[in-house]
């Protein structure tokens, strides 16, 4: 730096030199003000270009594991939603069973089984009322539905809901059970198995991808969070070094502006000399 000489006093060089000091020091409290004021420690690309665009990367990323963690839970919801629709059929089902079964013996007289009969078919279209019920916005799941959910922020990253069959009471079989004889009801009890094996084996399947999904939220919270505590450390500024930093140009500002003051008098000395 540039040393002023008292006896020259066309360019005020020390004058110079301190309106210098009080400009980068200033240049640096108001940086220092402005991370106090936003909480950042990057507040435009020119602060730190690298920092800028990693943070911003990662800030993208994390918006992404949220978005994610937002379609998981969606995509429970509709799995929550099949699966309560499957667990009444399974139910009525089991309830058509118990039916079928008592009219497959000759304990019961025919108008017994006649109104086991009305029973059954009241049951079978209850199934049907179900079926029609369990959409989710405005789609149907139980009538051979497939939805492909977007469970993670790239384009590969997606898992499948499909129940291939229908489950109306007419494709799982139950729909014209004949209860009149004994022979009639036994040879019934296979086709309400079957549709039993059926229902529950799709409950399975919608266990397990519920399964999957809860492990993927999980996975997916944990990412976010990784992702921007990884920007809050780049981007967010340490609020009490920052203090620290303006206090202490408070403190330069004054004296700059003091020896400002100081070298704008100190050429009027000269004046004693004529």
């Amino acid at each position: 730096m540039a040393l002023g000489d008292i006896t020259r006093i066309r360019t005020n060089v020390s004058a110079l030199g301190a309106l210098n000091a009080l400009k980068a020091n200033n240049a640096r409290n108001q940086n220092a003000a402005l991370r106090l004021a936003t909480g950042k420690q990057i507040n435009s690309a020119a602060d730190d270009p690298s920092g800028f665009s990693l943070s911003s990367t990662l800030l993208q990323q994390a918006r992404a594991f949220g978005n994610a963690v937002d379609n998981v839970s969606d995509a429970g919801n509709v799995l929550d939603t099949a699966e309560s629709g499957l667990g009444q059929i399974n139910d009525i089902l089991g309830q058509i069973a118990d039916k079928t079964l008592q009219a497959a013996s000759d304990t019961q007289g025919p108008n017994e089984r006649a109104a086991i009969q009305n029973e059954v078919n009241q049951l079978g279209q209850e199934i049907d009322s179900i079926v029609n019920t369990t959409q989710f916005n405005g789609t149907s799941l139980l009538q051979g539905a497939t939805l492909t959910f977007q469970v993670g922020p790239s384009g590969s990253d997606t898992a499948t809901f499909a129940l291939s069959s229908s489950f109306t009471s007419s494709a799982l079989g139950v729909n014209g059970l004949a209860l009149g004889t004994q022979a009639l009801a036994s040879a019934s009890l296979g086709s309400v198995n079957s549709a039993l094996n059926v229902v529950q084996g799709a409950l399975q399947n919608i266990g397990a991808l519920s399964d999957r999904l809860q492990v993927k939220s999980h996975d997916l919270s944990q990412f976010q969070l990784n992702a921007a505590a990884s920007a809050s450390r780049i981007q967010d500024a340490d609020m009490a070094t920052t203090q620290l930093e303006k206090s202490s140009s408070d403190i330069l500002n004054q004296i700059a502006m003091a020896q400002l003051a100081a070298a704008n008098s100190s050429p009027s000395m000269l004046a004693r000399l004529f």
